[in-house]
């Protein structure tokens, strides 16, 4: 009762999920008596409510994209912001990526669950796999290593991809860099009635202050339902980004029925 007054429901049952396989492993140890877990009721959640709409749409990410291209071309956020849009991998899944992951001639990098060196997948083992890029991407790719890539390695030896002049970067380094790059402001005027000199949201830490930036998962989110959009096949978009036929009809495609129809139409015209 005093957590929800603080988070919305679909928050709230999560957490109450850990508290009960947190009061699990407590009653195999005797710390608590057996049957502790099952006294935690979970909230009901509606599907409607569980699965957010929030997401980077087409247009936004283009804009975003474009202006990095124009000015910051092949540099760190340009890569990050690129990357996340083109694969829809998650934000660990790009952090997991060293430079000899990526094969420039094959345009495409690995993905590899390392747990013992500090980047498991959250889907662990199965979720290797490799991920196919366009010429556009390999190129940024090729002059962000060739011109602004740190040559650095990170504590366990292993040479990032993505770095800082420290080594790899953590998660909350992209997902502040991804805060930043939403910002509307960015690349066009705030919606806010903000000066962008005097704005707190503009100073590093502080991204997330403002009221229309995004988290990285929303840029997954868009990316799967444009790849969807574009009459690319479910099965095709689940192994590419690691997301199962169920999980990805619940929470990332935000394709109208409308638009599905449409798109199945092309398919019984054929016929």
């Amino acid at each position: 009762m005093w957590r929800q007054q603080d988070v919305n429901v679909v928050t709230l049952r999560g957490q109450l999920a850990t508290l009960r396989v947190f009061l699990e492993f407590c009653a195999s140890i005797d710390a608590v008596e057996p049957g502790m877990r099952e006294r935690v009721k979970l909230s009901d959640v509606d599907r409607g409510d569980e699965a957010r709409d929030e997401m980077v749409d087409t247009e936004r990410a283009r804009k975003i994209i474009g202006y990095l291209e124009r000015y910051k071309r092949a540099s760190r956020e340009h890569v990050i912001m690129a990357i996340l849009w083109h694969t829809g991998i998650r934000l660990g899944s790009l952090r997991a990526v060293d430079l000899e992951d990526y094969e420039p001639d094959e345009q495409c990098f690995w993905l590899r669950h390392r747990p013992d060196t500090g980047t498991p997948l959250k889907n662990q083992g199965p979720a290797e796999r490799a991920i196919a890029l366009d010429d556009y991407y390999c190129d940024v790719l090729d002059e962000y290593i060739r011109f602004h890539r740190h040559d650095v390695v990170d504590e366990h030896g292993r040479e990032p991809l993505v770095t800082s002049d420290q080594g790899r970067l953590s998660s909350g380094q992209i997902r502040s860099e991804v805060y930043r790059l939403t910002q509307p402001c960015m690349v066009g005027e705030c919606p806010h009635d903000r000066d962008p000199n005097d704005c707190e949201a503009m100073e590093y830490g502080h991204y997330y202050d403002c009221p229309s930036s995004l988290s990285p998962h929303t840029i997954r989110r868009g990316a799967i339902t444009y790849q969807l959009r574009e009459d690319i096949p479910e099965k095709i978009v689940s192994d590419r980004c690691d997301v199962s036929s169920e999980v990805l009809d619940r929470h990332y495609d935000r394709r109208t029925d409308r638009e599905k129809m449409e798109q199945r139409r092309d398919f019984i015209e054929d016929l």
